[in-house]
């Protein structure tokens, strides 16, 4: 009985094995070389500009409705509907912005100017 038990772990041991070694090979896989002219014609990855109508200002209508959009009291000083005017204000919005992924996409936003 514990000849067959030791038999099944060190099959088992040695199938784990195998398995791990052909996982690693294939994360590490190395890659052909490169053309130096297939490095000039690639550029660098660019990160997608921010659109303010579609990404950033239904953060702000979520937020700051009836007060700082169209018919609103504080809309004539501080419209949000306008890029300038997140722009102008800069992280100050972020009293009323709390949340991380929010503020990491205005801070994005900002920084593409």
């Amino acid at each position: 009985m514990r000849t067959g038990a030791i038999l099944f772990a060190f099959v088992l041991t040695i199938a784990c094995y195998l398995c791990f070694r052909e996982q690693l090979a294939a994360r590490t896989a190395v890659l052909p070389p490169v053309e130096t002219a297939e490095l000039e014609n690639c550029s660098a990855p660019t990160t997608a500009k921010i659109d303010f109508a579609t990404r950033i200002k239904p953060i702000f209508e979520a937020s700051c409705q009836p007060c700082h959009f169209s018919g609103g009291t504080m809309y004539q000083r501080l419209p949000f509907d306008r890029p300038e005017t997140i722009k102008t204000l800069g992280t100050k919005l972020f009293t009323r912005i709390k949340d991380e992924d929010k503020q990491r996409l205005i801070r994005e936003f900002l920084s593409q100017q």
